[in-house]
């Protein structure tokens, strides 16, 4: 599974977070850019994982719209493990069906 990280410009212990849950692959945009708005979600991005507290809000609503338009679950974090770790278990019972697993 890959998923696309938009938010905080170091992701510290996130990706063994990541790794846990079944996200072995992931793209990392540190959000802070106005560059940024005009990125594209690229297609083979399985989820999308934005850090609300590290990102620009414009970003924010411009990539949750993205994300919606290419039907792409889009879980919304704080930038720690313990608050990813929450998120990602409330993923794992929605209906996007997104192949999020704990281990």
């Amino acid at each position: 599974m890959k998923a696309l990280l938009v938010g905080g410009d170091r992701l510290g212990n996130i990706p063994t977070t990541l790794e846990s849950y079944g996200i072995k692959d992931y793209i990392h945009w540190t959000g802070r850019k106005k560059g940024m708005r005009k990125l594209e979600i690229p297609e083979q991005v399985d989820m999308v994982i934005v850090f609300y507290d590290f990102i620009e809000h414009n970003i924010t609503e411009i990539v949750k719209t993205k994300a919606k338009q290419q039907n792409i679950p889009c879980v919304f974090s704080k930038r720690a493990c313990s608050d990813l770790s929450k998120r990602l278990n409330d993923c794992i019972n929605c209906n996007f069906n997104c192949r999020i697993s704990s281990n």
